[in-house]
């Protein structure tokens, strides 16, 4: 199915409204300051007060987005989001990280722990391609610069994945005053289930 976003799509709800929002040119985000997706681990805090647009599915399932983005601050992000509650959830987005690199990566939370893998990435980056997929309680993800070529960034396991879970995208500031981003679209179909050039 897919949900152009210059229009308001059926079956969506936000997890934690952000302050601004429009359907317009895509949906386009304003974030709240100091909005964070984290859960205890090496930081020690816990936070579950970022902006998620979700819809809630029991199969199965792929699910495809493209962001573009104007940070303001340190680890502003926006991306692709799957949620079982707050304490198990996964995310991707690109971390935006000033004058060094920025990085592109993946948070998976279960049981309350959020781990953080990463790879360096141009600070430069104002638009990206998310994909994610999951089979059960596996899922792939994936970016691409281009939305045809795919390129897997990890494969994890959600250990309290129920049958239904929510899935969307995402945006948070977590150090910042806020920032602005755009999702043009929103594609959610059959499970896919290994990096391909489509």
């Amino acid at each position: 199915m897919h949900y152009d976003l210059r229009t308001e799509p059926a079956g969506f709800s936000w997890f934690n409204r952000p302050p601004k929002y429009r359907f317009g040119a895509g949906l386009e985000i304003l974030t709240a300051g100091r909005t964070d997706f984290w859960q205890r681990t090496h930081y020690g805090f816990r936070k579950d007060d970022g902006h998620a647009y979700l819809r809630r599915i029991s199969e199965d399932f792929t699910i495809t987005t493209h962001a573009t983005w104007e940070p303001q601050g340190q680890y502003d992000q926006c991306g692709v989001f799957a949620r079982v509650d707050a304490t198990n959830w996964i995310k991707a987005s690109v971390e935006y990280e000033g004058l060094l690199p920025s990085r592109l990566g993946s948070v998976v939370t279960n049981l309350g722990y959020s781990d953080w893998a990463t790879q360096d990435l141009s600070s430069s980056t104002r638009s990206m391609w998310y994909r994610l997929s999951r089979r059960e309680s596996d899922v792939l993800i994936e970016w691409s610069n281009d939305g045809k070529t795919w390129t897997q960034m990890r494969v994890a396991h959600l250990h309290a994945a129920a049958e239904e879970i929510e899935i969307g995208i995402y945006a948070c500031s977590p150090v910042g005053d806020g920032f602005s981003c755009v999702f043009s679209h929103i594609d959610i179909g059959d499970f896919r289930g290994r990096p391909t050039s489509d």
